[in-house]
């Protein structure tokens, strides 16, 4: 973090009106940390991304939040060219890709750490951490 963080800053809860205090705590927590924790299903057995308070597959609300990997395989993809924020246009092009990680789960993130049009279907890839401010850190991916 060399800089000011000019850019939005995640919303934990996102828009349902939820704080860093409720349930996406131990996420953000994680990876202030370094680390990527996931919530996992003790009644499936599943794991899931973005945080719930029901899990997707059997509705049961009896979850916990589990490390991961951090590993996986791009998805999908796409390469922004035009951000729908001014405030990302020094980083375009830059690639908006769906991570399967290996266990399971699908993340929204960035692949970072090579050419955009080097990114393909199926290439794995690994969990690395950009401390934004003191207080955020985002979870990005690099070639594994």
């Amino acid at each position: 973090m060399t800089t000011e963080y000019t850019k939005p800053l995640p919303i934990p809860g996102g828009l349902h009106g939820t704080t860093l205090g409720d349930f996406t705590k131990p996420f953000w927590e994680a990876t202030k940390r370094h680390e990527l924790v996931i919530q996992r299903c003790r009644q499936c057995d599943k794991f899931f991304f973005y945080p719930r308070e029901l899990c997707p597959t059997c509705l049961s609300d009896n979850l916990e939040w589990a490390p991961v990997s951090g590993r996986g395989r791009v998805h999908a993809f796409t390469i922004v060219y035009q951000p729908n924020d001014p405030r990302f246009n020094e980083e375009a092009p830059y690639v908006y890709a769906v991570i399967q990680l290996d266990e399971g789960a699908r993340m929204i993130s960035n692949v970072i750490d090579i050419e955009p049009h080097d990114v393909e279907v199926d290439m794995p890839v690994v969990a690395v951490y950009e401390d934004i401010t003191p207080e955020w850190t985002l979870v990005k991916f690099k070639p594994a």
